[in-house]
């Protein structure tokens, strides 16, 4: 009887426990499958917008397909014929020209920019609004205005040079000018937003570094040389990355400036691709180029980590 009596006071405790412990496990449940409701939108687009049309890509580089009759699947045939086709040997060419150009430019007027915005002086925040407007300028808009201004006879850039008596070179319509006008153009639209990523990178760096570089006697350029440029490393690398991954991916500035010419001086790999998906309707061909695009950015993006990753706190 006193067993039996106290049985349901034990009880009681651990019923209690047990069921505190099934309302922790529902509320659990539930928020778990609210948080995987509010993600649904989000891995939806992905699904559909990124990892499907990876996948068929990459189905679709192992077939021949004009978008119009049945696929025909021909296996590694699309990659031999691209490895072996001169003409995309000479867009990975003229990408690499691209690219090294940019890149030069934009690591010396992008930091050398950041360097001259970095003061607190009235106005100053009008300064950087106006040079990184260029980045959010439409890529059509830039390229059609620039045309205008490399135009031999009646652009702005050659009646300039005619005024101090040079006699301005045919810009894009010349082989050998039509890429450097290129990256002219491309520098005058980047320069502006990675400046602003220099810049970041500089007002992170604390001034107590600097306070003891002025007690120890450096000077401007000792200061920039063992202090500026160690501490910017990671601004520095992000920078470079991501400028060689855009520069390879360069399209628009291309088919507005030169649709690929003069005599393909300008055709990269983007534009080869698109050529051969919208022009000649070779999907398979393109989708090809798009994985091997894919694989040299990737490759490049590995020696950069290999390269530079090991000065950068990560």
């Amino acid at each position: 009887m006193r067993a039996a009596a106290s049985a349901p006071a034990l009880a009681g405790p651990t019923a209690g426990l047990g069921l505190r412990g099934r309302l922790a496990r529902e509320v659990r449940d539930e928020q778990l499958r609210s948080g995987y409701l509010f993600l649904l939108p989000a891995l939806l687009h992905f699904a559909i917008f990124v990892a499907f049309p990876f996948g068929y890509a990459f189905y679709l580089s192992f077939h021949e397909w004009n978008m119009i009759g049945s696929m025909t699947f021909v296996g590694f045939r699309n990659y031999q014929e691209l490895l072996a086709d001169a003409k995309f040997h000479e867009t990975i060419f003229n990408t690499a020209y691209f690219t090294l150009g940019v890149m030069a430019g934009i690591l010396v007027l992008s930091l050398g920019l950041a360097l001259a915005l970095d003061h607190q002086m009235k106005g100053m925040s009008l300064f950087r609004g106006i040079y990184f407007s260029p980045a959010v300028t439409s890529v059509i808009v830039i390229g059609v205005v620039w045309l205008w201004m490399f135009q031999p006879e009646f652009g702005l850039i050659n009646q300039l040079l005619a005024l101090i008596g040079i006699d301005g070179p045919r810009w894009v319509s010349d082989p050998s000018w039509a890429m450097p006008s290129l990256i002219l153009t491309a520098l005058w639209k980047n320069v502006g937003y990675f400046s602003v990523i220099f810049l970041a990178g500089l007002q992170g760096i604390d001034v107590s570094f600097y306070e003891a570089a002025r007690v120890d006697g450096a000077n401007r350029l000792g200061t920039f040389r063992h202090i500026t440029l160690p501490l910017l490393m990671p601004t520095t690398f992000f920078v470079l990355v991501m400028g060689v991954i855009l520069s390879f991916q360069v399209f628009g500035l291309v088919y507005v400036m030169t649709g690929g010419g003069p005599v393909g001086a300008t055709k990269v790999i983007v534009f080869y691709l698109y050529e051969q998906a919208f022009v000649f309707f070779r999907m398979g061909y393109a989708s090809a180029v798009a994985y091997v695009l894919f694989a040299i950015i990737f490759a490049l993006t590995l020696v950069q980590f290999r390269l530079m990753g090991r000065h950068v706190e990560l």
